[in-house]
Order: structure tokens, then sequence, then C-alpha cells
């Protein structure tokens, strides 16, 4: 696992979010196994401040990560769905030219580099898979402890720029 006792909070919450872009990747091959591959990832939420993160998500999918302008949309999501119950909207088309991009993120990770890592974040998956196994949650979080992380501040220090 690499863990060490010089191990710091910062690689924790740096492997948070590697773990948040590697896990993304995952599922968008999934999607791509059944012929639906995507082509950009449209983002929204906390996570999406931290433009570090948003670039190693490109890198790491090897597609575009557009930022919307508007980070938090999850009541404006419901805004349109029930706009468009009520016929202020008549298709998702029309709500989809109603959204605004933010910042864009280019991947910049040639293929050999991304396929690489990836192929190493799976092994390293597979090798942890037992951690995730019941039982097995109370000694990780335990170690976490001894460590002095909480996962809520794994997030805040994640958040930071």
């Amino acid at each position: 696992m690499g863990v060490t006792r010089a191990t710091t909070r910062a690689h924790l919450a740096r492997a948070v979010l590697e773990s948040i872009a590697w896990r993304t990747r995952d599922v968008l091959e999934a999607m791509a196994a059944t012929g639906r591959p995507v082509q950009e990832l449209r983002v929204d939420g906390g996570a999406t401040a931290n433009s570090w993160l948003m670039q190693f998500q490109a890198d790491v999918t090897g597609i575009p990560v557009e930022v919307a302008a508007e980070t938090e949309t999850t009541a404006l999501g419901a805004a349109y769905l029930a706009g468009l119950t009520i016929g202020i909207w008549n298709d998702y088309p029309e709500i989809d030219r109603l959204r605004r991009s933010g910042r864009r993120f280019e991947p910049t990770w040639s293929v050999s580099q991304r396929n690489d890592l990836y192929a190493r974040w799976q092994e390293a998956r597979r090798a942890l898979t037992p951690l995730g196994s019941p039982g097995m949650s109370k000694e990780v979080a335990g170690c976490l402890r001894v460590w002095g992380v909480q996962l809520e501040g794994l997030v805040r220090v994640g958040a930071a720029q």
C-alpha cells in the first residue's frame, strides 16, 4: 500500500482525490464497454473548486472536463425538471442550451502514460480489495485515527488549492 510512518495527512488527502478520478475512469471504461463512450465530462459540485483534481480527472480519463459555471446545480436541476413537467421547456435539449460553462480542462498526458498509470491503479485496487470486506472498516478507521485523520478533514484539505 505504500503507507509508512512518513505518510502525512497531505499524502492521504491526495490519495483520496486521486481515487475520485481513477474510480471515475473505471465507470467511464464500463460505459465504453457497453458501446456508450463519453466524449466530455460535465461536472459540478464542491470538488470542482479543486483545479488540481479537475486537471487530474482530464488526464486520467483522456477526455475534456468542463466545469459548470454554477457549481451547485442540484436545486437548479430540480427546477429544470419541474419546468419541463409544467411546460416551461419543451425538451431536454432546450434545457441543455441554458447550461453555462465555467472552466475547461484538457488532457495533457500521453495515451501510454494514462494507460500505464491506470494499470497500476487497477493492480493497487485489486490488492486492497480485502480492506473493503466486512469487518475491516473498523481496522481501517482505526489506522486513520492513529494518523490523526478524519474523512471530513480530508475533504476540506483536498478542496484547498
